[in-house]
C-alpha cells in the first residue's frame, strides 16, 4: 500500500479552497479496542467501527493519527473528489499510510501492526495506544499486488502485513519466494503462505533498519525464472527498495506489469507503515 514516502504531517500543509458544506463528508473514526505486542518491536491495534467503515478501510489505509492523548482532534473532512480537507489553523493530525493486517467487517474489527522504532507520530502513538484512543481513516487502497504463477516477495518489517496478505490471497498452486528482513529471529512472524512459496527471513543480526544490504543481495542471489508468468512485488527501505527495482528491471527484465517496488520508508525519516 502506498504512498508513504509522499505523505507529510498535515500542520504546516499550504491552505487550499474549502469546499462547500455539501461536497465534503466526515472521515471514518475508529476506535481501539485491544493491544498487545506481536513482537518486541511490532505492536498490533486493534480498531472497532461499523462494517462499512471496516470493509472500506483497506488494505492500505490512510491513518489520520492525532496527538498522543488528544480526546477531540481536529479531523480533517474528505471531498467528494477524495482530496482531503484540512481544517484552517494548527490540528495535530498526521497523514500516514498503513497496510491492514486484518479486516473484519462482520466483526467490525481492524488490525493495524505498528512497528515502534523511530519517534514518529504514528510509532509514538501506537506506543502509547489503549482502548478507547481514536484514529481516523481518510480513504482505503490497493496493494499493488498481482496473481501470477511464481511469486517474489521482498520487505522488511513494515512490509509484513502486505506480505501476509498477498500470501493468504494466493492460489493454492502458486510458486516462489518470499524475503523477510527482520532485526533477528525474536522479530519472526507465523505467516500463512502456499506449499510452493518458500519463507526466507533475513536476519540483520544487529544492523540497524535501513542500513543493511540483505534484500539487495539476497534478490541479486536469486535466479531469474523461466517464463513470463511471474510477479515481483517490494517494500522496504527506499533505498534498498531502488537496488532490488533496478535488478528486477534489468537483470530480470521484468516489464511495468510484472512489478510493484516501493518505499515504504526512507532512513533519516520517519517510518510511515507497518505495511
Amino acid at each position: 500500500m502506498s504512498t508513504p514516502l509522499d505523505e507529510q504531517p498535515a500542520a504546516g500543509r499550504p491552505a487550499r479552497a474549502i469546499p462547500d458544506a455539501g461536497d465534503v463528508r466526515p472521515v471514518d473514526v475508529l476506535s481501539v479496542s485491544a493491544v498487545r505486542d506481536v513482537t518486541p518491536a511490532v505492536r498490533r491495534v486493534t480498531l472497532t467501527a461499523p462494517a462499512e467503515a471496516v470493509a472500506a478501510a483497506g488494505p492500505t489505509i490512510s491513518l489520520l493519527v492525532p496527538r498522543i492523548g488528544d480526546a477531540a482532534p481536529a479531523w480533517p473532512q474528505i471531498a467528494r473528489d477524495g482530496r482531503i480537507v484540512w481544517p484552517q489553523g494548527s490540528h495535530g493530525v498526521s497523514l500516514r499510510s498503513y497496510t491492514a493486517r486484518r479486516q473484519d467487517p462482520a466483526a467490525g474489527e481492524l488490525d493495524v501492526d505498528f512497528v515502534l522504532h523511530g519517534d514518529g507520530p504514528a510509532a509514538s502513538w501506537a506506543a502509547a495506544a489503549a482502548p478507547g484512543a481514536l484514529l481516523g481513516v481518510a480513504s482505503g487502497a490497493p496493494l499493488g499486488d498481482a496473481p501470477a504463477g511464481r511469486l517474489l516477495l521482498a520487505g522488511d518489517e513494515t512490509a509484513l502485513p502486505a506480505i501476509s496478505r498477498i500470501l493468504a490471497s494466493a492460489a493454492p498452486t502458486t510458486r516462489g519466494v518470499a524475503l523477510l528482513e527482520v532485526a533477528g529471529p525474536e522479530e519472526e512472524q507465523p505467516l500463512s503462505a502456499p506449499e510452493g512459496v518458500e519463507l526466507r527471513w533475513l536476519h540483520r543480526a544487529g544492523t540497524g533498519p535501513g542500513l543493511s544490504t540483505l534484500l539487495a543481495d539476497a534478490v541479486a542471489a536469486l535466479p531469474r525464472p523461466d517464463g513470463e508468468d511471474l510477479f515481483a512485488w517490494v517494500a522496504a527501505e527506499s533505498a534498498a527498495v531502488r537496488a532490488v527495482r533496478a535488478d528486477l528491471r534489468g537483470r530480470w527484465g521484468l516489464r511495468r506489469g510484472q512489478h510493484h517496488a516501493i518505499g515504504y520508508w526512507r532512513r533519516g525519516r520517519a517510518m510511515a507503515p507497518a505495511g
